[in-house]
């Protein structure tokens, strides 16, 4: 009788098929599976999955088919299963984000295209430099005065770099490498670094006669012996020009 429940057990199982992007959710299912069908043993576990395994994901896990541990075969598949396809799908992500081109896009809209490309398996810093490595080296040298901003406010800085290079615009999204655009686009980030430069020292510099300069009482009024003509007050001091 025991012997005919559990292959009624067995026979209840229903196994979805393998989801190659997210095995961690697809044995989180499994094993919801298991528990509704009471199946607990561990060999009946390893089983199930290795029964269900698409063969070029079976091969990433041969060595554990060919020779299971004595106990514990449904975890060590299970973990090594999980671990080596998200390193795997990681790669295959990275290859296809290294492809992409900008093409027309701004550059910002060419990050949110990367991200919807990119899946949780790949860490937003991966996403960073792949997205930066993409970008014209002349906006790059400017971004890495603001590297550690975060990547949403570092692409709002990429697109005003851009549009600052005005007729440039069409040729940085083609990512042209010609000497002249380079040339053309290190004088225009020159230019503009410059000019944010200055304004800079300008506003310091106002701020500073600003936060020095002596407050005056509205009820004085200039010295009579400061009032003097200016013949009279050469004549007094002389050189000095003192009052």
């Amino acid at each position: 009788m025991a012997e005919t429940d559990a292959t009624i057990a067995r026979v209840a199982v229903k196994i979805s098929d393998f989801i190659s992007s997210d095995p961690e959710l697809w044995f989180a299912m499994v094993e919801g599976s298991f528990a509704s069908a009471g199946v607990t043993a561990d060999s009946t576990k390893f089983g199930y999955v290795v029964g269900v395994l698409p063969p070029k994901y079976a091969v990433e896990v041969k060595d554990i088919i060919m020779t299971p541990p004595s106990d514990s075969k449904y975890v060590k598949i299970k973990d090594e299963l999980i671990k080596r396809l998200s390193a795997s799908q990681e790669e295959k992500t990275r290859q296809l984000l290294e492809r992409v081109e900008i093409g027309d896009r701004k550059l910002s809209q060419f990050l949110r295209y990367l991200q919807n490309l990119a899946d949780s398996s790949v860490p937003e810093t991966l996403l960073k430099t792949l997205w930066m490595g993409r970008l014209p080296k002349s906006i790059q040298v400017v971004l890495a005065i603001v590297k550690d901003s975060k990547l949403e406010e570092l692409a709002v800085h990429a697109d005003n770099i851009a549009d600052a290079s005005g007729p440039l615009l069409p040729q940085i999204a083609e990512t042209s490498r010609s000497d002249t655009l380079e040339a053309m686009l290190n004088l225009k980030i020159s230019q503009l670094t410059l000019s944010i430069n200055q304004e800079i020292v300008i506003l310091r510099s106002e701020v500073a006669a600003i936060n020095t300069r002596p407050s005056r009482n509205p009820d004085s009024r200039p010295s009579t012996y400061c009032s003097r003509s200016r013949s009279q007050s050469r004549t007094l001091h002389g050189a000095n020009g003192l009052c």
